[in-house]
């Protein structure tokens, strides 16, 4: 039954509010834009507080650094499918964003003569290469815990209107034009249509496809999927990083820092064994390589005891750096596995961690919808769910909080210029109708399958067979069981048929969105014949620049993906072998 539902009219959504969202919110306020910000969480619930290890910038606080440094180490590690003029975006501006993050009063540790600290990263190299670099600038490892803090505060401070635990379920784009968004809010299941001119998606990723991953409940690909459902392509969805250590079984992260501050991973026979796969860089090497080098060790029976992890080393840093530089991961291993770290070795396993494609934009967040980065007009994207192509196959650690901070920023000051010269749009009053049926079915639904049953079989299937490792033969299976999971999906129903707190109709409201997503990685993972950053496929395990030097574009049509591509942004650094 389709009722009037409750409306809105700001000239600004922000969608999300981790730390892209609650930047672009401030810049939109500091523009005296009126802005709403909805998120299916409270702002400081964000997954952006989880982020542990620190945020990069050349500052050369401990040692020379430069800009062009951070540039080339960021295309290096992306395997040349980063777009380098979003590269030089990001390690230009990250100076500037860290210091303006200081003086909103950002917790960082020091060194001793009062500068901001900083500690080395994966990857992250001084004289393009020459040897690790101090580049992460770090409160602890709780470095994203103080981000969201620190942003929240200040979009208080600024008069920022928060909708808490509104869902976002529909975008509203009609006629080439984005006009806002349908929310339902969970405190009582009505549907809230806000009308804008200008909507942030800031959504965050989805790493809850995978079975084990680093990723909160929440880490669902709404922001994505919501664009894929409405004609927006998704680039380069196959590349999907697994950070080296996750709690074996659990999949819950213990930060790259404590290599970072010079932790060692060791096999079975006690070796470290990356000696064998980066021995430059060695702990440090990027992520994609680490993880594969986890697994071969495994493969080639060297995991403890046998089984499908190898351990980290932290127990000759002593108690002080491990105190006061890694209290909250050292304390994740005491209370989950029951070891003490600092006498102790801790057993790890890789984990999904982090999605490089996501809803393609321009260096202006404005999302493009074709292979001729056509803007459509009023929708932007910034943080994990976008792809401005800053990562590439392959994120550098510390690379992802500047990431949502750079780009966050630049969405707000481009959609205030933006609504300055576009008045609010139309909305239809039946705006709303097509998803308050398909929320209505799902909820009055008698009989049918559990969606949770459905989402613990695509969770499987996708980190066995679109994990680190993958064929051509496990991807087409996947790419089959998600169409009969889809299928299936349509008539699943929920338990709880009340509309108070109904979390249980948004759980499984939120398996649509894993099996959109799931689908767009697939069937990249499947057309991508070569091996690069993340994406390994053991039948094709050379990178192959001159038919996959090219960005993917995955479109949803009449149910099922199709794919165009388009190419790569390269300004500084030509293609080279990727070693470490």
């Amino acid at each position: 039954m389709n009722g009037a539902p409750v409306t809105h009219a700001y000239q600004a959504l922000v969608v999300g509010a981790g730390g892209a969202g609650l930047w672009a919110a401030l810049e939109l306020a500091r523009k005296g834009v009126k802005t709403a910000v909805l998120t299916k969480l409270y702002p400081s619930r964000s997954h952006t507080g989880a982020a542990q290890g620190g945020i990069c910038a050349a500052l050369g606080n401990h040692e020379e650094d430069h800009w062009e440094w951070h540039m080339f180490d960021t295309v290096k590690g992306g395997d040349y499918l980063v777009d380098q003029d979003a590269a030089e975006v990001l390690a230009k501006e990250a100076i500037e964003t860290v210091i303006e993050l200081e003086h909103m009063g950002l917790p960082f540790n020091r060194t001793p003569d009062g500068k901001i600290d900083q500690r080395r990263f994966g990857g992250h190299t001084r004289n393009y290469g020459e040897a690790p670099v101090r580049r992460s600038c770090f409160a602890a490892d709780r470095t994203g815990h103080m981000i969201l803090q620190t942003l929240y505060q200040q979009c208080i401070k600024h008069g920022v209107r928060f909708f808490d635990e509104y869902h976002v379920v529909d975008l509203l784009i009609e006629g080439g034009l984005t006009r806002g968004a349908v929310a339902y809010r969970i405190a009582d299941g009505e549907l809230h249509v806000f009308r804008s001119a200008a909507v942030l998606l800031a959504t965050g990723g989805y790493g809850r496809v995978y079975r084990i991953t680093s990723n909160a409940h929440a880490l669902t690909g709404d922001g994505m999927a919501l664009a894929y459902r409405r004609g927006v392509p998704l680039e380069d969805m196959e590349f999907f990083q697994f950070h080296p250590t996750g709690i074996v079984g659990l999949g819950i992260l213990l930060s790259e820092a404590a290599r970072g501050e010079g932790g060692y991973l060791r096999n079975a026979d006690g070796e470290r064994f990356m000696e064998r796969y980066a021995p430059t860089l060695m702990e440090l090497a990027p992520r994609d390589v680490i993880s594969r080098s986890m697994y071969l060790e495994i493969r080639q029976g060297r995991g403890i005891d046998g089984g499908d992890f190898v351990h980290l080393d932290l127990t000759h840093l002593g108690r002080e750096v491990i105190d006061r530089k890694l209290p909250d991961i050292t304390e994740f291993v005491r209370v989950y596995q029951g070891i003490e770290p600092i006498t102790e070795q801790v057993p790890v396993q890789p984990t999904a961690h982090y999605a490089m494609g996501g809803v393609p934009t321009d260096l202006h967040a404005r999302v493009v919808v074709d292979e001729r980065n056509t803007v459509l007009p009023g929708l932007f994207a910034a943080g994990e769910c976008a792809c401005v192509s800053v990562h590439g196959a392959n994120r550098l650690g510390t690379n992802s909080l500047i990431d949502i901070l750079v780009f966050g920023r630049r969405a707000g000051l481009e959609m205030a210029r933006y609504v300055e010269g576009n008045e609010l749009p139309d909305v239809p009053l039946t705006a709303h109708h097509r998803v308050e049926d398909e929320l209505e079915l799902l909820r009055t639904r008698r009989r049918g399958e559990n969606p949770n049953v459905i989402r613990a079989e695509l969770q499987s299937a996708m980190f066995d067979e679109c994990g680190v490792f993958r064929t051509k033969k496990g991807l087409q299976h996947v790419a089959r069981l998600i169409e009969h999971l889809k299928l299936r999906y349509c008539q699943a129903r929920v338990e709880d048929g009340g509309k108070v707190f109904n979390t249980d109709l948004l759980d499984a409201w939120e398996v649509g969105y894993l099996l959109d997503c799931a689908e767009a990685t697939v069937a990249g993972a499947l057309a991508r014949t070569e091996s690069r950053g993340g994406h390994f496929r053991e039948d094709y395990p050379e990178r192959d620049d001159t038919n996959w030097l090219k960005h993917t574009l995955t479109y949803q049509a009449e149910g099922r993906p199709f794919l165009r591509s388009k190419p790569v942004t390269i300004t500084r650094f030509q293609p080279k072998p990727r070693t470490y």
